[in-house]
């Protein structure tokens, strides 16, 4: 069995205030603590578990742990007997006793001096304990801001791992977009390479055929002119009797060749106005959203489509809290708001039966329930609604059901309304003095049916182009 001299004061501290067990009790759990840091944690905690196990107990009273107590106390005194003593400078005597006024151990001559008259003094072992035990209870305030700041440097850990994933995910569909521009870049390339080529096969063939042709008319008048130096060489009466024909050949010589017109390659149809052309077709293979949702700001509950144009309620998602992020209410701004203008952007709802879209000024504060002005159409199990701040609600009678809520605000005028683009069907129209920046949103919840921001073509740029 070990000895008393073997224990440390580890093993007679009280878990809560770390010094040594003062009217130590015991739980059924068998952990034993001070009685007053057990009480002063139930008041706390305002639940009675045990500080170390968590297990929850009913005790109306706290059972002594005597034993432990004998031992807290032999193991003081074996302590103070093994201390080295320190001796006052003045008296060279002990320091047993501690001043209050003074806040300084002193010995018996200083106490009885006039510099300690009539102050308060303690015995040193008393005093000492009274005083470990107020600064550890001091350390409590600074262990709860370390767990705080623990805390805290967790949340932002996560969030720089999440900040990672996010440039990961963007660079990753950034890739995506320009892999299909280069794509079509090089498609159009090939496209007109091709058509460069085949006009450069048909001019050659073309200035083949001529030159085939001329060569046969070089060879028939070259054989025209042999033919009549020949004659030419002949003896007279020889001459004379082949003149007629010698003189039919010299007039039947082909006819002089034509300048070819049209014969190059039309170089400024290929080259001109080139980018502005393939930019000008580009935008027929390409559409832009005009309102794109800000995944910082989407609840923790909301997935987004990796082109953020679409949202539905889900699950499992590990994402910062981060100030702009909504924690209670299930709902995604917007990225851009608008102060200006007229605004116009369609929603796919399909067969979603709890949902909210419209428009509302930007919160300063997302958690909890959010303040500001609003004006939206709801859709809850089939039935239509109209709300905004200051309105109370309007039942819409919408038959039939929309696919497509088209949102159309103008802001000068204060007007924003609600349609059916299919049907060509207004819903409802709210008018307002607008003056606060106005960010479209989107509200669903209990809802796996995804809520969409619909693509828009880009028009043709009303400039005269010659056609490819």
């Amino acid at each position: 069995m070990a000895s008393k001299s073997s224990f440390t004061e580890d093993d007679f501290s009280c878990p809560v205030c770390h010094d040594i067990f003062e009217h130590p009790v015991v739980l059924l759990c068998s952990h034993s603590f001070c009685k007053a840091c057990l009480q002063e944690w139930w008041r706390e905690k305002q639940i009675k578990e045990c500080p170390v196990c968590k297990e929850i107990h009913s005790l109306d009273h706290l059972p002594c742990n005597l034993a432990l107590k004998n031992l807290c106390e032999t193991f003081i005194q074996e302590r103070l007997q093994r201390s080295t003593e320190v001796l006052c400078s003045l008296h060279r005597e002990t320091f047993k006793l501690f001043c209050q006024e003074c806040q300084q151990p002193v010995c018996v001559v200083c106490r009885d001096s006039k510099k300690h008259t009539d102050h308060r003094c303690r015995p040193v072992d008393e005093a000492a304990l009274d005083h470990k035990k107020e600064v550890r209870k001091s350390l409590w305030p600074l262990e709860w801001k370390l767990s705080t700041f623990k805390t805290v440097k967790t949340e932002y850990d996560q969030t720089a791992e999440h900040i990672k994933v996010q440039a990961q995910n963007t660079e990753t569909q950034m890739k995506e977009e320009f892999k299909t521009l280069h794509q079509f870049l090089h498609d159009e390339e090939e496209v007109r390479i091709t058509a460069l080529r085949e006009e450069e096969q048909q001019k050659i063939q073309m200035m083949t055929v001529k030159i085939e042709g001329l060569n046969r008319d070089i060879s028939t008048i070259s054989n025209t002119i042999r033919d009549i130096e020949e004659e030419l060489n002949a003896e007279h009466v020889s001459f004379l009797q082949n003149y007629k024909t010698t003189v039919e050949k010299v007039q039947l010589t082909p006819p002089d060749p034509q300048p070819v017109s049209g014969a190059l390659i039309d170089v400024a149809e290929h080259l001109k106005n080139l980018t502005f052309r393939v930019w000008d077709k580009m935008k027929d293979n390409v559409s832009y959203t005009p309102v794109i949702l800000d995944p910082n700001t989407a609840h923790r509950e909301l997935i987004l489509s990796d082109d953020l144009t679409s949202v539905r309620h889900g699950w499992g998602q590990l994402l910062p809290d981060n100030p702009e992020r909504f924690d209670w209410w299930y709902g995604v701004l917007g990225s851009e708001g608008f102060n200006s203008g007229t605004h116009s952007w369609d929603v796919e709802v399909g067969d979603n039966t709890n949902c909210e879209i419209g428009v509302r000024e930007k919160p300063n504060e997302r958690k909890g329930r959010i303040a500001g002005q609003y004006w939206r159409i709801e859709l809850y199990r089939g039935s239509y609604n109209a709300r905004s701040s200051s309105e109370s609600s309007t039942f819409l009678s919408v038959e039939p059901k929309p696919q497509r809520i088209r949102v159309q605000l103008d802001w000068e005028q204060g007007k924003l309304s609600f349609s059916d683009p299919d049907n060509n069907t207004e819903l409802h129209t709210f008018t307002h003095s607008f003056t606060e920046t106005l960010f479209p949103y989107i509200w669903t919840d209990w809802c796996s049916l995804p809520l969409k921001i619909l693509p828009r073509k880009v028009g043709k740029i009303s400039v005269t182009l010659s056609s490819d």
